[in-house]
């Protein structure tokens, strides 16, 4: 086993697989092999590993760092799992209707916009860090997510409230970039 291969980076892998797992529940409703099942039902599987997958966001970052086990597939493999998990989740929303297409739109333009401009910062020798607005902004728009998979009140609310947080947040990488 290489020194790579651990255990945040399992978990880390482990939400790359649970992203479109989650997407085809949430969008193959109509699947022959889903014959019988109540529409709930989908919700539920889609929440469940959507839930398991964020945990998982949370302790890859807690287990590399408490036991300094931070490479860099993991820099790699960790953002790539958010990514994957986030649009899989917003997609199905789209494709099921449940959430605001302008405001997905907002949040995607600025996660593709932030992710050029940190390898672009990373050519450059800066740091690329992730600052405490760019944390808040994973959780609410998890959060959000999970609401609007649910179809749980407040979920459009938490949507906006995610796009404002990402906007400040991408705000601050290019603000922190710039200096």
């Amino acid at each position: 086993m290489t020194k790579s291969f651990n255990l945040p980076n399992s978990l880390a892998t482990a939400r790359i697989f649970m992203a479109p797992l989650m997407l085809w529940f949430m969008v193959d409703q109509n699947n022959p092999i889903f014959t019988g099942w109540h529409e709930s039902w989908f919700n539920y599987f889609a929440g469940l590993i959507f839930v398991l997958a964020s945990i998982t966001d949370f302790f890859d970052g807690y287990i590399a760092r408490s036991w300094d086990q931070m490479t860099k597939l993991g820099a790699i493999l960790d953002p790539l799992a958010d990514k994957m998990l986030m649009l899989a989740g917003f997609i199905g929303l789209l494709v099921l209707d449940r959430a605001n297409a302008f405001a997905i739109f907002l949040i995607l333009s600025r996660e593709f916009f932030i992710t050029g401009l940190r390898v672009v910062a990373v050519a450059e020798g800066k740091s690329v860090a992730s600052t405490l607005s760019g944390k808040i902004k994973t959780v609410v728009q998890m959060v959000a997510i999970g609401f609007l998979i649910m179809q749980w009140p407040l979920g459009e609310t938490l949507l906006w409230l995610a796009v404002a947080i990402t906007l400040y947040s991408g705000y601050e990488y290019i603000r922190d970039y710039m200096k």
